[in-house]
């Protein structure tokens, strides 16, 4: 079998809004990245070569979907998905590079890493950037997440003059400075600190008034129901790898990998991730 999973240096769990991606939104150790390696051991050779090695930049602080455990492993939807990839392309030999959220697509561009798996989402704006694989692994919406108690705030005209938190290269951003550039009053972005909880904090403390984040995270990262989602949701998207565009060997690695997700989806070891880390299937529903 193909998998060899070295433990990750245990780091404190930070429960922070997913303002994906995120994509999600997640600040998590700055530049000393913690390395997790999800290798191939035994049968790791095609036509008698070695497997080619593949850096797969992740974080460690999104809540069941890239975490440290009690244990120190790197683990969640995400990173078992990704082993999963990895068991079934015995070409291939990947390993889990580990950084803050907001340096991931840097890392990319500059090569430091080969794919992104975070769950990030497909918008216009990345599409210009980079190269997305073709099979989704996950479907999210986006809506307004506000303070229990707050009832003014349905829509993002309800923010307009209001505090709004999120991560820079979020898509929860995003929407909001795509609102920004289109209205006079604008609303007043934030951008979260490293802190465990802040995003939640800062909301529930009443010191901003919102956040943008996916439909299935909210239970998953407030467990204490302090924080709800209001209003209809402001974008859905197909959650894929990213990629370093017009690279043909980027374009050969999506495909070997959208290849295995076919499998993984047809045979139901997607949706029984999904259920297992995530509580339900989100892996449905893919934008047309």
């Amino acid at each position: 079998m193909k998998r060899k999973m070295l433990t990750a240096a245990a780091a404190a769990l930070s429960l922070t809004l997913v303002v994906t991606g995120c994509g999600s939104s997640k600040n998590e150790g700055g530049n000393n990245a913690v390395n997790a390696s999800a290798t191939a051991s035994g049968d790791n050779a095609k036509a008698g070569g070695e497997a080619k090695k593949i850096i797969v930049g992740t974080g460690t602080e999104f809540p069941q979907i890239c975490f440290i455990d009690e244990n120190g492993k790197l683990t969640g939807f995400d990173v078992e998905l990704v082993r999963e990839i990895d068991e079934r392309l015995a070409e291939y030999e990947f390993e889990f590079q580990t950084m803050e959220f907001s340096n991931l697509l840097l890392s990319l561009e500059t090569k430091k890493i080969d794919f992104v798996a975070h769950e990030m989402e497909k918008n216009p704006e990345r599409e210009q950037k980079y190269l997305f694989n073709k099979v989704p692994y996950a479907h999210w919406r986006n809506r307004i997440i506000v303070a229990k108690d707050n009832d003014s705030v349905k829509t993002l005209d309800d923010l307009a003059g209001k505090k709004a938190i999120t991560s820079p290269t979020s898509a929860g951003n995003q929407i909001l400075e795509n609102y920004n550039k289109d209205h006079d009053k604008k609303i007043e972005i934030v951008y979260e600190g490293s802190a465990a909880n802040d995003t939640i904090n800062q909301i529930a403390s009443g010191r901003v008034d919102a956040t943008i984040g996916a439909d299935f995270s909210l239970a998953l990262e407030d467990p204490q129901k302090k924080l709800k989602t209001v209003g209809e949701p402001l974008s859905e998207a197909d959650i894929l790898f990213i990629f370093r565009k017009d690279e043909p060997e980027a374009q050969k690695l999506a495909d070997a990998i959208d290849g295995a997700l076919t499998e993984i989806k047809s045979d139901g070891t997607l949706g029984k991730l999904s259920e297992e880390w995530l509580g339900s299937d989100f892996t449905g529903d893919t934008v047309k």
